[in-house]
């Protein structure tokens, strides 16, 4: 019974989220079209408008989140937070459920959360046209081989990420990125001999771009996500088997020294990748505190 009760609750807490999405989608969609036009104040003051709904979308899901599938929820850290500034966020990534839960915690603390997404998603019904007005980044990784039988493919990834910190400079943005580029998996864990116990491999080249294409971006949101009970699926969260979660957010200065041309400057580029590789040290020694609770 009471796992007929947990699938039941998942069935309506998704039918809700559906017609959540649809309800906020319309009227983002709708002025998605006036920001097409090329009158600049006309398209920051769409920018905006989209934000907000986009923040009511996000208020919608978190009702049914908090009323429906309650889970325990915990957040730590002494971060002083404001809408008026430019955030860069990164977190460790590990599923679906990051997402939910980080719009969840930030909404309304920060200028709404511009995620840096694969190119695929653009496809996905609805969500996909809603992030592509919303101005979020897609991104499309090619693999070596690719870029072996294609050199001009080399710094397109670039490209996209400056054309999409462009319109960042208009209006204060949190720009999000899951830093490891994927999921963690152990099979992942294990291919790549992270030296990390929790995590695996950040990968520097997307950030480091983002920073010096942007001097509006001065502070760092380091997110560190634990789930107490086991990592749950997108379907196990909803049904409200999501178990303990627990959040550490840490505040840092972006300085001069995370600045500069990653793709040319050699010295640069292993600097950067060193205070990366340290924060990430720091992060997987968080993690290892959170689950000891």
């Amino acid at each position: 019974m009471s796992k007929l009760l947990s699938q039941l609750r998942g069935s309506i807490v998704f039918v809700g989220y559906v017609v959540n999405t649809l309800f906020w989608a319309t009227p983002l969609l709708l002025v998605s079209l006036f920001k097409l036009l090329p009158i600049k104040p006309l398209r920051n003051l769409c920018s905006r408008l989209l934000d907000w709904l986009a923040s009511c979308w996000i208020c919608g899901n978190s009702f049914m989140e908090k009323h429906f599938h309650p889970v325990k929820l915990t957040v730590t850290g002494d971060a002083q937070l404001s809408k008026d500034q430019w955030y860069m966020v990164i977190a460790n990534h590990q599923s679906w459920v990051d997402i939910l839960i980080l719009q969840r915690v930030f909404n309304g603390k920060i200028p709404f959360l511009k995620f840096f997404l694969k190119q695929e998603l653009i496809y996905v019904p609805v969500l996909g046209l809603a992030w592509w007005a919303l101005d979020f980044p897609f991104m499309r990784r090619y693999s070596t081989a690719q870029l072996r039988k294609n050199p001009k493919l080399k710094g397109k990834d670039i490209e996209i990420t400056r054309r999409a910190c462009a319109k960042f400079k208009h209006q204060p943005v949190s720009v999000m990125n899951f830093v490891e580029g994927t999921r963690f998996k152990p099979v992942k864990h294990d291919k790549q001999n992270s030296p990390y116990q929790h995590l695996l491999r950040p990968r520097a080249g997307g950030m480091a771009f983002a920073l010096s294409a942007m001097a509006e971006i001065d502070k760092l949101v380091d997110v560190t996500i634990c789930y107490n009970d086991g990592v749950p699926s997108f379907w196990d969260y909803i049904c409200g088997n999501g178990g303990e979660i627990r959040i550490n957010i840490e505040l840092r200065e972006i300085g001069d020294s995370m600045r500069g041309d990653y793709q040319n400057d050699k010295e640069f580029k292993k600097l950067f990748q060193q205070q990366l590789n340290q924060i990430w040290q720091h992060k997987d020694e968080v993690l290892s505190q959170l689950q000891a609770g």
